[in-house]
């Protein structure tokens, strides 16, 4: 339950960074898509067209028309993945933009002041995350400086939720559980970060190099130590053989880009793998896309044209594709989440893990 609508977990959010899905796809075409969270980026927005701006205009839920719960990442990642200069301290990250090169500054309560200006039914608290393999040390001192960031996160979302104008006075915080791949870093983070009592948590720093079976582990190891009654979240995950062997680990909420940004390059997920609708074989292929799939595109549309529009370099190819993956992303957590209610999950499971992860 949140303040902006209730959460079928388990759940993928749908990354919009900047206010949009990549393809051309909106806030309305995502209710039809069964989407129920969407994702969008601190960092992207901060810079355009400016938190404040967003503010202006009602916040992001009012600014996208998005009226379902709405969720930010707290910056950090894109501060340490995109930044080509950057100097980490105590108070936080100063850091040169990926568009311009201005000189700009980060911290836990400027990320938390961005995260309330934007108005996000949940914000994510400040965190800094490692690229793998890193070393013991300095995965130590950092995890060490993201627990100290998270109590500031926390403060000043407190404070800023006291405030009279303030959009979402109901701002949800996640902690973010970090320590590279390192299982007693992972362990003592987590029990650290609980302390916090906050609304839920989530494991960051993994898919950032590391290998499948190193995160299966990682997320074995960290599970144990979450809170039951909260959500946990794992971050930037995945493809639908890493979502079922970490739902089967116990995670209920995901995100990624991978659905959309696949679909722009042509290669659209089905129940029975994933088709790259740029090869030949498709040129006289008048089947739906998914014949079991009822999204607007596998209903009005054949592979043939999907074909034609992405070899020609249709916008609408993209459009379509990135659309059918969205609704076959959301609807496999349906299908998720209606196994665990029955009890099937584990045949569910064992049914599709590879058949999915399968190229067509």
């Amino acid at each position: 339950m949140t303040p902006h609508g209730t959460v079928q977990t388990p759940a993928f959010m749908n990354v919009a960074t900047c206010g949009a899905i990549k393809g051309a796809v909106s806030a309305i075409d995502l209710k039809k898509l069964k989407c129920q969270v969407q994702l969008c980026n601190t960092y992207h927005l901060h810079l355009r067209p400016g938190d404040e701006v967003v503010r202006k205009l009602g916040g992001l839920r009012r600014f996208t028309r998005w009226d379902g719960p709405l969720l930010t990442d707290s910056g950090g990642f894109q501060v340490f993945s995109l930044a080509k200069l950057r100097n980490i301290s105590e108070e936080g990250v100063t850091f040169a933009s990926h568009i311009d090169g201005h000189k700009l500054f980060m911290g836990p309560e400027e990320s938390m002041q961005i995260q309330s200006n934007l108005g996000s039914t949940i914000a994510m608290a400040f965190d800094e995350c490692v690229k793998n393999p890193a070393g013991y040390d300095y995965a130590k001192a950092s995890c060490e400086r993201t627990i100290r960031w998270l109590g500031r996160s926390k403060a000043e979302m407190d404070r800023l939720n006291r405030l009279p104008d303030t959009l979402n006075p109901k701002q949800m915080l996640f902690g973010i559980n970090q320590g590279s791949t390192y299982e007693d870093l992972r362990v003592s983070c987590m029990r650290r970060i609980r302390e916090f009592d906050l609304d839920g948590y989530a494991i960051g720093g993994l898919a950032v190099g590391e290998s499948a079976e190193v995160m299966y582990h990682i997320i074995e190891t960290v599970e144990p130590e979450m809170p039951k009654d909260k959500p946990r979240y794992l971050m930037g995950v995945g493809t639908p053989d890493n979502i079922l062997e970490s739902v089967r680990r116990g995670i209920d909420l995901f995100d990624c880009v991978l659905p959309t940004r696949n679909a722009r390059h042509g290669n659209a997920f089905t129940r029975d793998g994933c088709r790259n609708l740029f090869n030949a074989k498709y040129i006289l292929d008048d089947q739906p896309l998914d014949p079991s799939c009822g999204c607007p595109v596998c209903r009005n549309y054949s592979r043939a044209y999907l074909h034609h529009l992405l070899k020609s370099g249709e916008m609408l190819g993209m459009r379509l594709c990135v659309m059918h993956n969205i609704y076959f992303y959301n609807t496999l957590f349906e299908r998720i989440r209606s196994s665990l209610d029955c009890g099937r999950f584990s045949e569910f499971y064992r049914d599709n893990l590879e058949r999915l992860g399968q190229r067509i």
